[in-house]
């Protein structure tokens, strides 16, 4: 099955758009777990056995694990996810970006070692460094498009003089996912929800990939005008909230805090279809 596939499938089973991302500081955990890096495993499995009927992916952030030398619990984490909620596809979120040879390791770092179905890179060596990825059968990458922090705009933003209409980075970007990079079909784009305008513009530029848009949540994105600029009934939004989940509660109820926060926004987002 492929990353679409499987995101089709999570998609109709679960009736959602969300992603919860898995972002483990040890310093916010509750009760027992605070401040215990050996914790995080632990952590994240409660909060994926709570919210997996819920999401349409899971979307680890691996610095959270490795710097806590947390790598080997990312692992047992994957294999969790996979075993106990097959249907959920597991973006790795990695945002890598290097030389050809380099991507090569780092494709089989998230596809082989961890199982990911789909990993995020950043386009900005350009294809020769995505194009390993692409080797990989079935699996998806996101392409970093409109960054949903304050400085994207800082390169984003900028307009292309050399290309004809002197589009704006991400638009060139939009535009290169939707085609010639796009070679069986497995490429996606990052934007994010703090930016709704550049994910009606994305989604115009790039009618059919799917597009994954964090930023909601504790990030301050609306989940409603996310909805409406990106959804489509033929191409899929994956809208990710991490922190306004995990951490809903504080106390030794945080998983069902977490089901309740994943249910409450998974509603909003279904609600906010036009």
């Amino acid at each position: 099955m492929t990353f679409l596939d499987k995101l089709a499938a999570a998609q109709q089973k679960n009736g959602s758009l969300l992603c919860v991302g898995l972002d483990p500081e040890p310093a916010r955990f509750p009760g027992g777990y605070k401040d215990d890096a050996g914790s995080i495993y632990d952590f994240c499995a409660r909060i994926v056995d709570a919210t997996a009927d819920l999401v349409i992916a899971f979307k680890p952030q691996i610095a959270y694990f490795a710097a806590h030398r947390a790598e080997a619990q990312l692992e047992k984490l994957m294999e969790h996810m996979r075993r106990n909620a097959p249907h959920v596809p597991v973006i790795l979120d990695a945002k890598r970006g290097d030389i050809g040879s380099t991507a090569e390791q780092y494709a089989i770092e998230a596809f082989e070692r961890y199982g990911a179905d789909a990993v995020t890179l950043s386009p900005f060596m350009g294809f020769d460094s995505v194009a390993p990825y692409l080797k990989h059968e079935g699996k998806g990458a996101f392409l970093l498009c409109r960054t949903s922090n304050p400085g994207g705009a800082d390169l984003q933003g900028q307009r292309l003089a050399d290309i004809e209409g002197q589009p704006f980075l991400y638009e060139h970007v939009a535009k290169l996912a939707q085609g010639p990079w796009n070679l069986n079909g497995q490429l996606g784009l990052v934007v994010g929800a703090t930016y709704p305008a550049e994910i009606e513009r994305v989604r115009a530029l790039a009618p059919t990939v799917p597009l994954l848009i964090p930023g909601v949540g504790a990030q301050g994105g609306d989940a409603v005008a996310t909805v409406r600029a990106g959804w489509r009934a033929d191409a899929p939004i994956i809208v990710n909230s991490s922190r306004a989940i995990i951490y809903a509660s504080s106390g030794e109820d945080f998983a069902d805090a977490a089901k309740n926060a994943a249910r409450a926004t998974r509603d909003a987002l279904e609600a906010a279809k036009p």
